[in-house]
């Protein structure tokens, strides 16, 4: 439908209508209008499944929800750094919504993981933004490609549950546009969601649902966001505010409270109906986009989904430790298999994202049939998953199932009550049955493997006493295929990590300012979150972002940069030769950082700013290319109000993981954006010197200046030399104490002329 159509149609309706459509139908269903042809459409939960809940239920799980393919949560997306498969799983989800007549997928969620604390974390990317918003850019682009939308969320600066809906995040422009929104930005820019959904929580002092800043200045103004902003179910505070600020759609329904306010604005005049009827036409867009898109008598193959399931799940696994090489594990002997999570796996997260599987793989049972005939498999339940407490009958039946057993894989991590949506952990230990079961199997076993069923982080202080480590996140439903592939090597692992291990909780950055005090949450590490800290801060962590094992080995070689200079409006292409050099296939993830060698503003130490995955035979090698732009090497200037380069050099940055850099090679860029900083009579001179356009003019004047000054005889300079010792001596002067040194001649119409031939010149240069 056109937007003279859409108009039209708007032109048609009452100020109730219009004021009804802002609002849901129920907790599920937009409002249609039956005698305009505007029809109702549906909503639902994901991202990494479809979650259509049965007629009457609710949006908190209570009731059932139709089966749907149940895709590993997104921290496990990411850790396959994949976007080729990101946006196959996307594909999946657009077709199983077509199927069930869903026409937007609730979903993805671009949050940073600011603290591993955060109880929702299973279902955000990962730490990093570049990252983030390129897994989550494909998977948009893959629901949407099937004539499905999405709602990006949740927007913005949602990285706490507790007091959620009442929080202030407190959060520095540049931080904020740095870290928390730049998740957000490409994926608006480069997959345009239907719908974007904003958050419960307030962002420096606004709630999101009114943030206009947010919601007109920054997406739709700035980054060109062509759909409408939902609400997340019951963020909205106040209805009218939130319509002014760019909030279009209340979920779910109000029963007619926020629209009779909606109504009564506009007739008192506080709101303009030409604002409302624009409202309206972002919906009503929206809704016959779903309209014109839906695939009658659509179906899917749910046995070819799954098995997608299965392969996603492989590759979203990451392996840890593989000490002597105990895994990919031998195909005879004894093996045990120990831990309650193995019988009842933790395949997903709690809350609004639980779905209701097509069919769900048992990991005791898939481990029997990959291990064959020949091995004796063993199970031992270990510990109790329902609470912490210690069973000395399990765990002495799993002591004496280890002993006798060739090597034991014990499967342990958080179980429901310890991580989900609506609250976050106050710690990263397992639960203590699991951790004594760990040290209980390693006395009598030095062939232990650990296999993690968790979506954030824990601590590991039994690391040392165990050979391998596989970490699998929340699997999906075909979790115990996917985990029987990587054991028995039928397939190689390739996930890397997208957040950093730390140590300790302690280690995190957020650490003394998490969850805040009462309703303030102050993001006071800034933009130091993640690796950007820890790289920066030299704090060694657990294990570190970007870090994977693979069962073959790969060379790095030939870094090539095709300029070796280019202006910050030009964009560099880098190339880099990976090789498998061992005996199996394997996917290796190439990392691409950037590091400011000298900058004027705090920076991190790097940022990743690309990403590959490549496939490689034995020995096979490949060329991987990356292209940099501006983004690539800038930081944003609060006082510009954009995102600005500081002329310089840069290092260009390959490694396996962000500690484990194994190439580099440097580029130097050009800023076609100097700033001008005013010359004032407290400009200090080591300003002056430092700026590359004043310093030629201010070095004579200052020379001049000094010249035969007391001070400039105890730096022990000759007349007419500017030494290193005077220069540094004067580096914090400002200008006017050069008056106090001159024995009265640098006078004070001498030092305005000063100023304003130094400004002049600067004027000049732009």
């Amino acid at each position: 439908m056109t937007k003279r159509d859409l108009q039209q149609l708007i032109s048609e309706m009452t100020l109730e209508e219009k004021a009804g459509l802002c609002s849901g139908l129920d907790f599920w269903n937009l409002k249609g209008v039956e005698r305009l042809g505007i029809p109702s459409i549906m909503v639902t939960d994901g991202p990494h499944g479809l979650r259509k809940q049965q007629t009457g239920a609710d949006h908190l799980g209570l009731f059932d929800s139709v089966p749907a393919t149940c895709f590993p949560s997104a921290v496990g997306l990411a850790s396959s750094w994949n976007k080729e498969l990101i946006h196959q799983v996307g594909v999946a989800l657009g077709e199983e919504c077509q199927a069930e007549d869903v026409a937007v997928l609730l979903g993805p969620g671009a949050n940073i993981k600011r603290s591993p604390l955060c109880g929702r974390n299973f279902e955000y990317f990962s730490e990093d933004p570049y990252l983030s918003s390129e897994m989550a850019a494909n998977h948009i682009n893959g629901v949407q490609s099937q004539g499905v939308g999405t709602s990006l969320k949740h927007f913005a600066a949602n990285n706490q549950e507790h007091r959620r809906m009442s929080t202030d995040a407190v959060v520095d422009e540049r931080t904020l546009r740095e870290i928390y929104l730049a998740s957000f930005e490409n994926a608006v820019k480069k997959a345009q969601p239907w719908t974007v959904m904003c958050a419960y929580n307030k962002v420096n002092g606004d709630y999101a649902s009114e943030s206009k800043t947010l919601l007109t200045d920054v997406l739709r103004d700035e980054w060109g966001f062509e759909g409408f902003v939902v609400s997340d179910w019951g963020a909205v505070n106040e209805r009218v505010d939130g319509l002014e600020a760019g909030l279009e759609l209340e979920m779910p329904s109000n029963a007619g409270i926020g629209d009779n306010k909606i109504i009564e604005a506009v007739k008192s005049g506080q709101l303009s109906e030409e604002k409302l009827d624009l409202t309206v036409e972002r919906i009503l867009r929206i809704i016959f986009m779903a309209v014109d898109h839906k695939k009658e008598n659509a179906s899917y193959d749910q046995e070819a989904h799954h098995q997608l399931a299965r392969k996603v799940a492989s590759e979203s696994m990451v392996l840890l430790k593989n000490e002597d090489r105990i895994l990919p594990l031998k195909k005879e002997g004894t093996i045990s298999i120990i831990g309650a999570l193995a019988e009842k796996p933790r395949y997903q997260g709690g809350g609004s994202s639980h779905i209701k599987p097509t069919k769900l793989e048992n990991i005791v049972e898939e481990l029997k049939v990959s291990a064959g005939q020949d091995v004796n498999v063993q199970y031992a339940e270990g510990y109790q998953l329902d609470h912490d407490s210690i069973d000395e009958r399990l765990i002495e039946e799993a002591k004496e199932n280890a002993a006798k057993s060739d090597v034991a894989i014990l499967f342990v991590g958080l179980p429901d009550r310890y991580e989900s949506e609506g609250y976050d952990r106050t710690h990263l230990r397992i639960p203590e049955n699991q951790r004594q079961i760990i040290e209980a199997v390693v006395e009598v076993q030095e062939n232990t493997v650990i296999v993690l069923s968790n979506g954030a982080p824990i601590e590991m202080p039994w690391l040392e006493k165990v050979k391998g480590l596989l970490e699998g996140y929340l699997g999906g439903q075909a979790i115990g295929g996917a985990i029987a592939d990587l054991l028995f090597g039928e397939v190689n692992p390739s996930g890397k990590l997208a957040e950093t291990f730390p140590v300790q909780l302690s280690d995190n950055p957020s650490y003394l300012h998490f969850p805040g005090e009462g309703d303030n949450v102050e993001y006071k590490e800034g933009i130091f979150v993640g690796y950007r800290y820890y790289d920066t801060k030299k704090v060694e962590p657990l294990f570190p972002f970007g870090y994977g094992l693979s069962y073959t080995t790969f060379e790095y070689s030939n870094i090539v940069i095709d300029k070796k200079k280019i202006k910050d409006t030009e964009t560099v292409t880098v190339h880099v030769n990976v090789e498998n050099t061992g005996n199996v296939a394997g996917e290796e993830i190439v990392q691409l950082y950037v590091k400011d060698i000298e900058s004027t503003v705090v920076r991190p130490e790097k940022e990743l700013k690309g990403f590959e995955k490549v496939q490689l035979q034995p020995g096979e090698e490949k060329t991987v290319t990356f292209t940099l732009d501006k983004r690539s090497f800038a930081y944003y200037n609060v006082g510009l109000k954009d995102w600005h380069v500081e002329s310089g050099e840069f290092e260009i940055l390959i490694g396996k993981s962000s500690i484990e850099i194994v190439l580099s090679d440097q580029v130097t860029v050009e800023s076609t954006t100097p700033i001008r900083k005013e010359v004032h009579r407290n400009t200090t001179v080591g300003d002056l010197l430092s700026n590359p356009i004043l310093a030629p003019k201010a070095k004579p004047l200052i020379e001049e200046l000094t010249k035969g000054s007391p001070l400039f005889d105890v730096a022990g300079g000759d007349q007419g030399e500017f030494s290193e010792m005077m220069e540094a001596m004067l580096g914090y002067m400002p200008l006017r104490a050069l008056m106090n040194f001159s024995g009265g001649a640098f006078t004070e119409e001498k030092l305005a002329k000063v100023i304003d031939e130094l400004n002049e010149t600067q004027i000049v240069s732009l």
